[in-house]
């Protein structure tokens, strides 16, 4: 019995998923505890106590993805050095790493901002609510960079289907996936 499974040759894919889940967690929890806490009506609505429960619940997913992203990062550096790649997949595989190093930079640094804030049991303000923001938007940038290492390149799958053999029964006369999703007509001009 293998310890990693053949279908997963390197543990980044899996990893950042949490990353990105407990950083956008983080961020709308932050939101939604820095809006109950400044809105009169919100807090009628939650109850006092509602704005430090999501933000205790919120510093708790930034932590925790802070944590996760140091593993994100190391599957990420043995990918970028174990996967088979060409030229211009190394460039792209470059720009998703230097995006990836940034973002979680930028997440580290407002995660120890954040371990003072609940220290001093400081609320959070919008100046953090807006990096959090920002932190999401780099998130967004990152993931984008690397599905497209995946997805435009190819990187890090076993095979790749070929998109010119599969056919599914029942339509007229079948419907054929080609790459641009234009079906029979496209694969016969090739």
């Amino acid at each position: 019995m293998e310890v990693i499974p053949k279908i997963i040759p390197n543990w980044h894919p899996i990893l950042v998923h949490f990353t990105v889940a407990l950083y956008a967690i983080a961020t709308l929890l932050f939101i939604l505890g820095y809006l109950a806490n400044k809105n009169e009506w919100a807090r009628k609505f939650t109850g006092n106590e509602w704005p430090q429960k999501f933000t205790n619940a919120a510093y708790l997913n930034l932590w925790l993805g802070a944590l996760i992203t140091l593993l994100t990062v190391a599957a990420g550096f043995y990918a970028y050095n174990t996967v088979a790649h060409d030229e211009p997949s190394h460039l792209a595989m470059t720009n998703h790493k230097n995006w990836a190093l940034t973002t979680a930079s930028f997440f580290w640094i407002v995660a120890i901002w954040s371990v003072f804030k609940y220290r001093a049991g400081k609320q959070v303000g919008l100046l953090f609510v807006t990096a959090m923001l920002i932190g999401s938007g780099l998130v967004g940038i990152t993931g984008f960079k690397g599905g497209e290492v995946v997805y435009r390149f190819g990187l890090g799958v076993m095979s790749l289907p070929k998109t010119d053999s599969h056919r599914h029964p029942g339509a007229e006369g079948g419907s054929d996936h080609g790459a641009d999703g234009h079906g029979d007509s496209h694969s016969e001009q090739h």
